[in-house]
């Protein structure tokens, strides 16, 4: 491990993470307080109005929100070329050119605006059936909204950035069908997953859910794990279906949604007659409600991550149980250590705030103490 590399590395995306969300703040903020969010609603109508020529809310609300995601490109996608292709580059983890990473880069705007679109839509739509009620209802359907987009993402939104196709290894294959029919967990099918063209890292996964449900392996990891490894790897992503912590991550996410709207909710009343804010429903209100439901979100983060450290603790016990192998364990973590650029040691407050999964010294240790 080349822990001091990882250390710098890690710092810098952190750095980067925390002034995107820095960035995000002020920039809905200023729109906000200043009144400008108002003006950029005028500008929308009025384009409405040449486009089609009269009233069409639908198209306000596309018109706002492509201008308010552009705005917030100027400066999320410096620092995302920053984090993304510069430190990745530097770090000997990416494979790809510039015109490779805007390419991916433009494909994630187009998915944030169709996405944000339809979120934006529902939250309107639900302020129209009922002002006073209008977070819970959208807060409930965006909970089937989250397990729609979990279940379609490895058939629609996956191959928009990468190739996937069936492993070719028959012997391989074979072997992680059993693991997961051993699970009680069902699959559609393992497939490779081509990170190779645009990383070094490696990676495996269970992605979807239902009848999308599939395996994926990376062509980084075929081509330099050995089949126990990626066994391993494996019974750990079955854990979590298992344990039924894709539904859990869903509730929680749907939680986080509610609390955050009825917060946004609360901010709205408050805001009508201010800001250029004429009514609950203005879609000059729009930096407010995302301001409010991001903060709520920004402040369980802590406990989140806590969650899902534990998820992630209690899906590799999972892994050892089910193969009995954790001597292929702690080599297939060294490897994904040593190539993804692991931070073995990180702080406390940075596993606090940062970290999704416990750090690999812990899960190493606990995989060399498994008894059976």
């Amino acid at each position: 491990m080349n822990e001091d590399k990882a250390a710098r590395y890690h710092r810098l995306k952190r750095r980067v993470a925390v002034a995107s969300i820095c960035w995000s703040a002020v920039l809905l903020a200023g729109l906000a307080l200043t009144g400008a969010s108002g003006s950029m609603r005028d500008v929308a109508h009025t384009m409405t109005l040449a486009l089609r020529g009269g009233e069409q809310r639908g198209l306000d609300l596309g018109l706002y929100l492509f201008g308010l995601l552009a705005l917030h490109e100027i400066g999320d996608g410096l620092l995302g070329f920053y984090s993304g292709f510069v430190l990745e580059r530097r770090y000997g983890l990416s494979m790809q050119n510039a015109h490779g990473w805007l390419a991916d880069r433009a494909k994630s705007f187009a998915i944030a605006f169709v996405l944000g679109g339809a979120a934006a839509a529902l939250v309107y739509w639900t302020m129209g059936l009922t002002l006073g009620y209008w977070w819970l209802l959208s807060g409930a359907l965006f909970a089937v909204l989250f397990a729609v987009l979990a279940a379609l993402a490895p058939v629609l939104l996956i191959p928009l950035f990468y190739t996937i196709r069936p492993l070719s290894s028959d012997l391989l294959r074979a072997r992680l069908l059993a693991l997961a029919e051993r699970a009680g967990a069902r699959v559609l099918g393992a497939y490779t997953w081509g990170l190779g063209d645009k990383t070094r890292r490696a990676n495996a996964a269970l992605t979807g859910i239902g009848k999308t449900r599939r395996i994926l392996v990376s062509d980084t990891m075929l081509a330099e794990y050995t089949d126990d490894e990626i066994e391993v790897v494996l019974a750990h992503e079955l854990g979590h279906h298992v344990h039924g912590d894709i539904w859990k991550g869903l509730a929680l996410e749907a939680a986080l949604m509610v609390g955050g709207l009825f917060a946004a909710a609360q901010l709205l009343t408050a805001s009508v007659g201010r800001f250029g804010v004429s009514a609950i429903d203005d879609i000059a209100g729009l930096p407010l409600l995302v301001l409010a439901a991001g903060g709520v979100s920004l402040a369980m983060t802590p406990a989140a991550r806590a969650l899902s450290r534990a998820h992630e603790r209690r899906a590799d016990r999972f892994a050892l149980r089910l193969t009995g192998n954790p001597s292929a364990f702690v080599s297939a973590m060294r490897r994904l250590g040593a190539q993804n650029l692991a931070e073995e040691h990180p702080s406390r407050l940075v596993q606090v705030l940062f970290h999704s999964h416990p750090p690999l010294s812990e899960r190493i240790a606990a995989a060399n103490d498994f008894r059976g």
